[in-house]
């Protein structure tokens, strides 16, 4: 399994950005996908997951209505588009296949089901 992030970069409160993770090793449509993020001196933490089982994504509810994830079969390459970004939306973003849990449209939790990460890519929030 390999993932690579990409899509980071410096944004004004507010703003948006859309990141890509392309994915080799495994197939989008046979796993779910999530998205984590890591801000320094915090521990990594799940924000966004796609259920394949659902066909549907679910957020953490600090990024609910602001982040969306989306798939490109074909690519292989998954997305996680964020709106109105904030100062603490800084951090190294993570793609992963993943094990996850919700309710209702909330995720609950989410485990990453390879045992190495990706490099991420850096989204810097600030004005």
């Amino acid at each position: 399994v390999q993932v690579v992030e990409s899509g980071g970069g410096l944004v004004q409160p507010g703003g948006s950005l859309k990141l890509s993770c392309a994915v080799s090793g495994f197939k989008l449509y046979e796993d779910d996908l999530g998205w984590f993020r890591q801000a320094p001196g915090k521990e990594r933490e799940g924000v966004a997951c796609f259920s394949r089982r659902d066909d549907r994504s679910f957020n953490a509810a600090n990024v609910a209505g602001r982040f969306t994830i989306s798939r490109d079969i074909a690519k292989n390459t998954a997305y996680l588009q964020m709106y109105d970004l904030r100062p603490e939306d800084s951090a190294v973003y993570y793609c992963a296949p993943v094990d996850c849990a919700a309710r209702g449209s909330i995720l609950t939790g989410m485990r990453s089901r390879s045992p190495e990460w990706g490099p991420g890519t850096l989204v810097t929030v600030s004005s």
